[in-house]
């Protein structure tokens, strides 16, 4: 397998399919642009994400609960929001590939380029100093001040131009950095142009009395509309937590990078209300939890980075990105920001209604300020997949592909194997099976050669397969052989469940946080 990026993602995404974790929509009738299916495996696997992700943010918090609110909301809610005039992306087109891409992903790729610049700068002076200091370097090293005054000087020009909403500056300056088309190579391009985002459908038997509402392109909302309900219902106190999973809507202009943006996603979100005045220390609570998170799944600290917004929405006040190092490059992963009290006050405005919180302490009332950690579910699945994905040499000469998923998370937790299909070792199996199966998801293979059913194993991620030989039958053992050692051992029956419980339950990650 090769571990050129380009290539690994092409494996990626025909292991997906191969193994039944994600096909495309519709494919008999020649699929439809980024939206898939997720298989009988993908979906396991994303439950056991969506589970993790529940159990830590709402279940180990008691101050956090969870709702599931409707996907249709009335429409005057996104126009409260600011998503029915303001929801939109900045669009450009090559002449020449006849490509499109979002002008504000095409500069921040270019400012990225100039950061790993620098880091290779300091990297090098790294490795010919001792007691290197990395601080020291930046702020004196002549090259690096020249990289980061440029960088600050595109930021600067770009944050007005987006504040300003003007998208002949924005062309201006993809133009004066000289960005190229990746697939043209050219610098051929149309102006700059918006578009919103959200799809929109009708509600009513007739047409001529329908309304326009709109599938939701964000799960945040439905939680906002509810705080009120949650808060006197819950007894809830400040500082609180609501937190929600759900599929989103988006009408991606430019949709591509497999499962990394699509139409049709599934978003996981919490909203933290807290008193104004203290939503920066929470917003730095929330940054270095959630990447305590993400490290805990063991994919390697390297694979993450902070990256803070170049420009921040209109309703935020703070806001960074935890960024994932995809095939394709660090891209965002998981969003956090402080968003003031924006959402509650334009509810507070558009319906009339008081949304605030009575404070005991402080014996009065306040809108309350809100910190915000929102991940995609999608994202996630591909960033563990791609990070799990490998090809290993064996002795011999030979090679396994490797899915090397966290335990917890895989979508079997053991296979069961008897020997041979004769001799009363399928029945024996098959009790095992029946004892297990209640609390974790197993799968049993009788065809082919145990080796053969290894590699199967090993493909889709299985941590476990536990072999019924004849030996079994005398004295109640079974061997389990380990995915990623493939250490074998020989353990009683009767020892099996407390073997998986303590490695592959969900408890045994949330334990590390």
């Amino acid at each position: 397998m090769s571990q050129k990026p380009e290539d690994l993602f092409k494996n990626v995404i025909s292991h997906s399919k191969e193994y039944g974790f994600i096909f495309p929509s519709s494919e008999i009738y020649d699929g439809l642009s980024a939206v898939y299916d997720y298989g009988q495996l993908g979906a396991e696997l994303k439950k056991n994400i969506r589970d993790y992700w529940w159990k830590s943010m709402v279940q180990l918090h008691e101050n956090i609960v969870g709702i599931d609110a409707s996907i249709f909301m009335h429409p005057t809610t996104w126009k409260a929001s600011g998503h029915v005039d303001a929801f939109n992306d900045p669009l450009i087109d090559n002449k020449d590939s006849k490509k499109r891409y979002r002008a504000d992903v095409l500069i921040e790729e270019h400012v990225s380029k100039i950061e790993d610049k620098i880091n290779k700068e300091v990297e090098k002076a790294a490795k010919r100093f001792e007691n290197f200091d990395a601080v020291m370097f930046r702020r004196t090293n002549a090259r690096v001040k020249e990289y980061d005054e440029k960088i600050q000087s595109i930021t600067t020009r770009f944050k007005k131009a987006l504040n300003d909403n003007n998208l002949e500056e924005i062309k201006q300056i993809i133009v004066d950095l000289e960005i190229v088309c990746p697939i043209s190579g050219s610098r051929n391009w149309t102006d700059v142009r918006q578009f919103n985002l959200m799809f929109s459908t009708s509600m009513g038997s007739v047409s001529e009395e329908a309304n326009t509402i709109y599938l939701r392109p964000e799960t945040a909302q439905g939680i906002f509309v509810n705080y009120l309900n949650v808060q006197k219902t819950g007894r809830m106190k400040i500082p609180f937590g609501i937190a929600q999973t759900g599929k989103a809507f988006r009408n991606e202009i430019v949709a591509r990078q497999f499962i990394f943006r699509m139409r049709e996603f599934e978003q996981m979100e919490m909203q933290f209300f807290v008193k104004p005045g203290t939503e920066m220390e929470w917003y730095e609570y929330w940054k270095k939890a959630r990447l305590n998170w993400h490290l805990s799944l063991g994919l390697g600290k390297e694979k993450y980075r902070f990256h803070d917004h170049l420009k921040l929405a209109h309703y935020a006040n703070a806001a960074c990105d935890i960024e994932h190092d995809f095939p394709f490059g660090f891209k965002e992963l998981e969003g956090i920001h402080s968003r003031t009290d924006f959402d509650l006050k334009q509810h507070e405005t558009f319906s009339g209604k008081k949304l605030q919180y009575f404070d005991p302490e402080l014996n009065q009332n306040y809108v309350p300020y809100v910190v915000e950690t929102s991940v995609g579910l999608d994202r996630l699945f591909l960033s563990i997949l791609s990070s799990s994905l490998k090809e290993e040499q064996l002795e011999g000469g030979d090679t396994r592909t490797l899915l090397s998923l966290p335990p917890a998370l895989a979508p079997y937790k053991a296979a069961i194997f008897p020997l041979v299909k004769k001799d009363g070792l399928p029945e024996f199996a098959e009790r095992i099976m029946t004892t297990l199966k209640f609390d974790h998801q197993m799968a049993y293979d009788e065809k082919d050669t145990v080796g053969k059913r290894y590699r199967r194993q090993d493909a889709i991620g299985t941590p476990f397969c536990i072999t019924v030989d004849h030996q079994s039958l005398e004295d109640q053992t079974v061997t389990v052989r380990n995915r990623d050692t493939m250490v074998q051992e020989r353990l009683p029956v009767d020892a099996l469940a407390n073997f998986l419980n303590e490695r592959v339950s969900l408890k045994s990650l949330l334990l590390t946080l």
